[in-house]
């Protein structure tokens, strides 16, 4: 695998991960911690974005 598949399978990890956060906030944890929850999923997702901005450039 070269730099670039890499990076293509970290972000599409970190968006699975994300969604699962989100989804565990929403639907599971909403009256205890669904805030903290979302929030560390949609900083998942700014990584994500940022893993796959490095693609090609790194």
């Amino acid at each position: 695998m070269n730099k670039n598949t890499v990076l293509a399978w970290a972000t599409f990890i970190m968006l699975f991960v994300g969604v699962v956060l989100i989804a565990l906030g929403a639907f599971k944890y909403r009256e205890v911690s669904g805030i903290g929850f979302a929030a560390v999923g949609i900083g998942f997702f700014a990584i994500a974005w940022v893993f796959n901005a490095l693609k090609g450039r790194v």
